[in-house]
């Protein structure tokens, strides 16, 4: 005879109502985590540290002292200069990401301090429109640089971006050219360019000024390149190697100069100020 009964568990009518939003499944262990804890630990995964999106407001926070960023040219905003014919307007695709994201586009840009030295800095957000680069995005990077070169100071650019912004045509293309001539003069000025590169950094920004950094970081895991690997792999119609277009292939055939967890980010960045001198 059993010492103990088993207990009688009695089903109820009504469900229980689980608030949503509570909590997230990491897509690459399948761990379940809270978001609070998710948010404390930087969007990264505590099981297998994969790292998940972050907002430009959230990277900034996590890279510069508290309270010293100012941002620049805030109300800097797009226009359908080519009025883009579809079935939605560009107009109407810009209204829809202003109102989800809160964002004005896909680049938060200012100035900041990272361990008491002053830094031009330029944060892009994939939720705006896969931080494609567009008119604005490339002039307010643009005017970045130039700030950092006018006041001496390093510029620091957290890149993310789905490549070129198909709305604005040529007039995206030409934004390649107008960042990549502005570094040119930041470099003539000994002056120090450091580029982080998140999940994923492709195509017009990866071929101008995601690659034309002193120092190149990346996240781990990011994908990273020009054309997609299915564009690749029919244009050279050959296998492509595991892991291509991975921060860690780059890293190991010399593109990125170092993979750097998300939480040490920061403590890297004021490494390399330090060794280029600047001031505080």
């Amino acid at each position: 005879m059993a010492i103990f009964r088993k207990p009688v568990l009695k089903s109820s009518s009504k469900n229980r109502e689980i608030p949503e939003g509570l909590w997230t499944k990491c897509p690459s262990c399948g761990e379940v985590i809270h978001n609070l804890a998710l948010e404390e630990n930087l969007r990264v995964c505590p099981k297998c540290e994969h790292h998940f999106p972050i907002s430009s407001k959230e990277r900034i926070a996590s890279l510069v002292d508290e309270g010293s960023f100012e941002e620049t040219d805030a109300n800097l905003v797009a226009v359908d200069t080519l009025k883009f014919k579809g079935v939605v307007t560009y107009e109407d695709v810009l209204k829809k990401y202003r109102a989800k994201t809160g964002l004005k586009d896909g680049v938060t840009t200012g100035t900041a301090k990272v361990d008491g030295r002053p830094v031009s800095l330029a944060v892009m957000d994939f939720t705006f429109l896969a931080a494609t680069m567009g008119s604005v995005v490339g002039e307010k990077i643009t005017r970045t640089i130039e700030l950092g070169t006018k006041k001496k100071m390093p510029v620091i650019i957290v890149c993310a971006s789905g490549g070129a912004r198909m709305y604005e045509g040529m007039l995206s293309l030409m934004q390649m050219a107008k960042t990549s001539g502005a570094l040119a003069r930041h470099a003539q000025a000994k002056l120090p360019y450091v580029v982080v590169l998140t999940n994923p950094t492709t195509a017009g920004v990866m071929a101008s000024y995601a690659s034309l950094g002193d120092v190149i970081l990346a996240e781990p895991k990011s994908m990273i390149g020009f054309a997609g690997p299915r564009v690749i792999k029919e244009t050279t119609h050959q296998e492509l190697p595991p892991g291509f277009q991975t921060a860690e292939f780059l890293e190991k055939h010399g593109l990125v100069d170092h993979i750097v967890p998300r939480a040490k980010m920061r403590g890297l960045l004021v490494q390399l100020l330090g060794y280029f001198g600047a001031k505080k």
